[in-house]
């Protein structure tokens, strides 16, 4: 459970590679995004910052190796925020799916603007919904703003969250691509 909020950003990060498949370039990207509207979130993401920078490097770099061989690359930013790799190639883009979110039992609709997406999910298990912003500059990066909706112990909560995506490159080095869903 400590991890959730780690989860939960990965997984929101993932949704906004999704939404810009239809310009995005192949290769090497990274989300850096940061949540704010919940205080028990953001107290979560700075314990986890506190976590990862005491973890020993034996028990980061298997972290990490667990995590490279789900096609997700993790890393926290300055304030609280969080970075995220991710490869994407050119069948993924083709398919217009990429890496979404797979728990959870949810749907995604995305409504194409004149410079991005405006996109809403809702998942069952848990309960949630959320829309977001994106606004693209080529195929090469963009921004994003989302609000998200869910309850946790009983209390809606509203979070949201910011975040830019960039893409690095075509090559993704040792990181591999992400599965795709089914």
């Amino acid at each position: 459970m400590k991890h959730r909020p780690l989860l939960v950003a990965t997984a929101l990060a993932a949704c906004a590679i999704s939404a810009s498949a239809q310009t995005m370039k192949p290769g090497l990207w990274e989300v850096t995004s940061k949540m704010g509207g919940n205080p028990e979130l953001q107290q979560a993401m700075a314990g986890l910052e506190k976590q990862m920078a005491a973890m020993p490097p034996a028990q980061r770099k298997q972290m990490q190796d667990m995590l490279d061989k789900q096609g997700v690359s993790l890393s926290t930013a300055a304030g609280g925020g969080m970075v995220t790799k991710a490869c994407i190639t050119k069948e993924m883009i083709d398919r217009g799916q990429l890496a979404t979110q797979q728990q959870g039992n949810c749907t995604t609709t995305n409504d194409k603007t004149a410079n991005g997406y405006k996109m809403k999910y809702t998942c069952t298990n848990p309960a949630s919904t959320g829309e977001g912003v994106f606004t693209f500059t080529g195929g090469s990066a963009y921004k994003m703003n989302m609000t998200m909706n869910a309850a946790h112990q009983g209390k809606p909560q509203t979070t949201t969250m910011e975040a830019t995506g960039k893409w690095l490159g075509g090559d993704c080095g040792t990181l591999k691509p992400m599965a795709l869903p089914k």
